[in-house]
C-alpha cells in the first residue's frame, strides 16, 4: 500500500491543485519549527488539507510535523498553512531570536550542569 507521502509525490497535478498552481508559500518567515496554533475548528466544505491542518494545530505544532502529518512536502505544507494565517484561521509563533551573549548561562554553572549528568 502506497503511503500519503508516496501518493502526493506520484501525483504532481494533485499538488497543483491543493496550492491553487502556487509554488511558494508568501509567508517566508515560516520555518521548520515554527508552531502553528488553530484559532478556530474547520467548517463544512473547507478544503480538506486545511480543515487538518486546523484539527492537527489543535495544541501547537511546528511546521515539519503538519507537514509529515497530512502527508505532503514542506513545501506545500507552508502555502496552506499561508493561507490558513491570511485568512486568520491560525496563529504562528516563530521560535525565539538569539540570544545575545550576555544572557548565555554562565560556563561555570553549565560545567556543574555537565558533571552532574556524567555522575548519574
Amino acid at each position: 500500500m502506497m503511503s500519503d507521502t508516496e501518493a502526493a509525490h506520484d501525483r504532481p497535478d494533485r499538488l497543483y491543485t491543493i496550492t491553487c498552481g502556487r509554488s511558494r508559500a508568501e509567508d517566508a518567515d515560516l520555518d521548520l519549527v515554527t508552531l502553528i496554533v488553530s484559532e478556530r475548528e474547520p467548517e463544512p466544505g473547507m478544503q480538506s488539507e486545511h480543515a487538518r491542518i486546523l484539527m492537527l494545530c489543535a495544541n501547537p505544532t511546528a511546521v515539519v510535523e503538519i507537514a509529515a502529518d497530512v502527508g505532503l512536502p514542506v513545501s506545500v505544507a507552508k502555502i496552506l498553512i499561508t493561507d490558513l494565517l491570511n485568512a486568520g484561521d491560525v496563529t504562528a509563533r516563530h521560535p525565539s531570536a538569539p540570544r545575545a551573549l550576555d544572557q548565555l548561562p554562565d560556563p561555570a554553572f553549565l560545567e556543574k550542569v555537565l558533571v552532574g549528568l556524567r555522575n548519574l
